[in-house]
Formats: C-alpha cells, structure tokens, sequence
C-alpha cells in the first residue's frame, strides 16, 4: 500500500520561502510523475507543478518563476521550494505521486493528507 507523507508547511510572512517534502513509501516511483498540487478555501484543487520520471516539470503559470519541483528517486521523495511567496499562496498542498503522465495525475496518481501552507503577516 502506498504511503506518502508530507512536511514542510507552515506559516510564513509574505516574501518568504517554505520547502515542502513529500516521501513515498509501498512502491517504487522512479518511472512516474510526482507533484504537488493545492487547494484553498472555497476554490478547487490544482496543479502546482509536476516532475516527470525524465525530469520535465510543469508549473502553474501563478508560481512560474517562485517554486521550484525536485525529486530524489533514491528517496522516493519529491521536494517542492517556494519563494517569494504571497499571501494567495495560502492553501492545503497535497502530494501526488504515482501517475504515468501528468495530465492524469489527478485520476491515477495516489495522494498525500495536505498539509497547510499559510502565508500571512
């Protein structure tokens, strides 16, 4: 059974940096796609950014630029660094991993509990 847990959130003053990591356990992710993706109050979930096993990310046009995805596959872990953050960055994140392309993240991939990122002063 797939397991993945996050951490990493927080909060955090507007200009700031958080790193979120998200480590997989239950199988082996080095050939599919890992990512994060968010959801806050009252809007629907989306996709922050995604790795794909070769390497290609892929961002959300709001964090192009201010977040950067990694991923470590000796670890099965997928890290995601964000700076310069707003207060519009405020959100549940969750981590998603597990998908063979990332336009099927959401139906195929496995999730993560969310964690909370909160940017405020």
């Amino acid at each position: 059974q797939v397991q993945l847990v996050e951490s990493g959130g927080g909060l955090v003053q507007p200009g700031g940096s958080l790193r979120l990591s998200c480590a997989a356990s239950g199988s082996a992710f080095a050939a599919y796609v890992m990512g994060w993706f968010r959801q806050a109050p009252g809007k629907q979930r989306e996709l922050v950014a995604a790795i794909t096993s070769g390497g290609t990310t892929s961002y959300a046009d709001s964090v192009k630029g201010r977040f950067t995805i990694s991923r470590a596959n000796a670890k099965n872990t997928v890290y995601l660094q964000m700076n310069s953050l707003k207060p519009e960055d405020t959100a549940v994140y969750y981590c998603n991993v597990g998908a063979p392309t990332i336009a099927i993240m959401a139906d195929f991939g496995s999730w993560g509990q969310g964690i909370q990122v909160t940017v405020s002063s």
